[in-house]
């Protein structure tokens, strides 16, 4: 992503007129239409007539000095799990189709929107969220960035939200995250993904997946872009980060289940940035966390996820349940078996897990682990529902765990130049958001290589 463009650099060509509005949509739309790309599959709809007059809009309030923002004019993509006003919201399925268009925006689009960010289309997903692989049955999968002529999974569920961000559709993505899907999906394309503190965005007009999990997240190609989308999805100003000294760091590597099965390409990229880091001065630890070893027992049936779904989807199974697909279906299915005391132990579950993590990471300014434990894996391998099973829960692991604790995290690429694409994630606490981009704005560079 080296030559693509960061926000700040748009904003700057768009200020100075080295480009317009109308440029960066006409330049999008036509990577979209491409036919050797995967437009056709990262995208479920593509708004381009309203795209080319939202660009113009914007172009015009610029020349009389009245653009919202700074970034008033640049395209970015939202995730099918959105509203958007006067369109159907499928959440990438077919059980939806029926469903009326949207009334309003949800609040994350309305405030896009009301920084001027142009909607570019909506992005295929795992259907209902429910997969950290990022295969789609009912729209196509998009292939990702890495050795696209084999074919590798994109990542979920935020699948097409990636694909758009490294093939240059959209200049950012708005993405969801329940257990990884925007940070998955952004170490599997080599861009960078941001789970914030789950609080942070407000989550109505989005499917939901889990209530007590979803949080709603920008993916980007750095992490200064990630901190202005989050900025503008929590309502707050976009105040430009102010990195951390890498020689003051103090970062604890968990030892306790997310160091292991990792393949060895993720554990050389990993251990490769973190002696970089170690160079520049960090005091890296590692330490047991025995707190993750939890995180299997709650899930045993299925954990939150199955359980807030299920509720969710209870109806629309009975009535559309044969267009799911299954290996989505069978998952939320879980959900039956859970009774309300079984729910109400999970809740006593995490509130303790949070209090106990929240204590283990005080002294540190993050964790830092692989984002995944595996590398993308091979559309064609995954045929088979043992091998499917055992990919996405190695893809899952690691970012789940945050979610369960009420954390932050963000991944940023590891991998050198031409190698595999692998993801290493910082993690801090719930409401360390602001430290946590901090932080990373400072490693981006020193653990590339």
């Amino acid at each position: 992503m080296a030559n693509t463009p960061t926000l700040a650099a748009l904003a700057d060509d768009l200020d100075s007129g080295r480009t317009s509005a109308r440029k960066l949509v006409d330049a999008c739309l036509a990577a979209i239409k491409n036919p050797a790309g995967e437009g056709a599959r990262a995208f479920i709809h593509v708004g381009a007539e309203a795209a080319i007059e939202a660009a113009e809009a914007m172009d015009r309030l610029r020349e009389v000095k009245a653009a919202p923002s700074p970034f008033a004019g640049i395209p970015v993509s939202i995730k099918d799990l959105f509203d958007i006003k006067g369109q159907v919201t499928r959440a990438g399925s077919r059980a939806l189709d029926d469903s009326p268009p949207a009334e309003a925006d949800a609040p994350a689009v309305a405030r896009l929107r009301r920084a001027g960010f142009v909607v570019i289309g909506r992005t295929n997903m795992t259907e209902f969220a429910y997969s950290g692989i990022g295969i789609n049955p009912h729209y196509g999968t998009p292939k990702g960035k890495w050795q696209r002529g084999v074919g590798h999974v994109p990542g979920g569920s935020s699948s097409g939200a990636a694909v758009s961000v490294a093939d240059d559709m959209a200049h950012g993505a708005l993405g969801t995250d329940t257990g990884g899907s925007c940070r998955i999906p952004a170490a599997y394309n080599g861009i960078v993904g941001f789970k914030p503190t789950q609080r942070r965005v407000p989550r109505d007009g989005a499917v939901p997946l889990s209530f007590s999990l979803d949080s709603i997240g920008p993916l980007a190609r750095s992490v200064g872009c990630c901190a202005i989308l989050d900025a503008v999805l929590a309502g707050e100003a976009v105040i430009p980060l102010q990195p951390r000294p890498i020689g003051d760091m103090r970062l604890a590597v968990p030892t306790t289940i997310v160091l292991d099965e990792i393949e060895d390409e993720v554990a050389r990229s990993f251990e490769r940035a973190l002696e970089r880091l170690s160079r520049q001065g960090a005091l890296i630890e590692r330490i047991a966390v025995p707190e993750f070893l939890d995180v299997g027992v709650m899930n045993t049936k299925g954990g939150f996820a199955a359980a807030e779904s299920y509720a969710w989807h209870r109806y629309l199974m009975v009535s559309h349940g044969d267009v799911y697909d299954p290996r989505v279906f069978i998952r939320i299915l879980r959900g039956e078996t859970i009774s309300a005391a079984d729910y109400i132990d999970l809740l006593e579950a995490r509130k303790s897990l949070i209090a106990r993590a929240t204590l283990r990471l005080s002294p540190y300014d993050a964790l830092v682990l692989p984002t995944t434990a595996n590398t993308p894996p091979r559309i064609a391998d995954l045929g088979d529902d043992k091998a499917f099973t055992k990919a996405n829960l190695l893809s899952l692991r690691n970012c789940a765990m945050i979610n369960m604790i009420d954390g932050c995290a963000i991944s940023l690429p590891c991998h050198r130049e031409g190698d595999v694409p692998v993801g290493l994630m910082l993690a801090g606490s719930g409401g360390s958001d602001r430290r946590i981009l901090e932080l990373a704005a400072a490693i981006e560079d020193v653990i590339r290589g």
